[in-house]
This record gives C-alpha cells, sequence and structure tokens, in this order.
C-alpha cells in the first residue's frame, strides 16, 4: 500500500491498483509478450489463482515519496530490445504519472524471456 499526502488528507492506493496500471500499460507497447512471475512467489501465485493476477511480475514501492517501479516482461524474437525498454518506461511512466499524481523515480525493467514465432 502506498500513501501519500495532500491538502485533503491522506490518499492510500494498494498495490494491485498500481501493477494493474503498469501491467496494462507495459503491455500495450509493441514488442511485449506478456509479463512474467518475478519470483518463485509468483510462480506459486500463478499456480493458485491462474496466470492472470494484477500483481505478476510487477513491484512498485515508494522511495523518498518517489515511485520505484520494477516489471519483469517477455518479448519477441528479433526486435530491438533497448527501443522496446525505452518505449515501455516512457509509456509506463507517463501513465503512472497521469492517472496517480505521483512522481516516478526510476523503472527497472528486466527482460526475461525471448519468444520466437
Amino acid at each position: 500500500m502506498i500513501k501519500f499526502h495532500n491538502t485533503m488528507g491522506t490518499v492510500s492506493m494498494t498495490n494491485d491498483y498500481f501493477a494493474g496500471l503498469v501491467n496494462t500499460a507495459a503491455q500495450s507497447c509493441y514488442g511485449v509478450v506478456a509479463i512474467t512471475a518475478s519470483s518463485p512467489a509468483d510462480s506459486i501465485k500463478s499456480l493458485v489463482l491462474g496466470d492472470d493476477f494484477p500483481e505478476k511480475g510487477v513491484r512498485v514501492t515508494s522511495e523518498n515519496g518517489r515511485l520505484v517501479i520494477e516489471l519483469h516482461i517477455k518479448v519477441s524474437y528479433g526486435l530491438n530490445i533497448s527501443a522496446i525498454v525505452k518505449s515501455i518506461t516512457h509509456k509506463v511512466k507517463y501513465v503512472v504519472e497521469n492517472a496517480t499524481g505521483l512522481p516516478v523515480a526510476r523503472i527497472d525493467v528486466a527482460v526475461d524471456d525471448i519468444l520466437t514465432d
């Protein structure tokens, strides 16, 4: 849960909200095939909850009032990985900052797999 204070009081946003927001933004980028499990705990959750649970492959934390986003993805073979990662970071930052009003400090994208056709 990420909390921040504004003139109207304290606002709390769940990790599921952030994970869903980041997941949707990342998957809309060209070359991203899927979001992957980032830890053994995510793999176990995939077995229990199915492949589509909001926090899969996404971790959002707060550092000095700014968001730090960690994202694990699979990409298509033959594409420029650097360009895909750059596209994802720009898109995710734009979507998260516009939806929440919170600044994003950094986005760490890990390419865990490359899938061939």
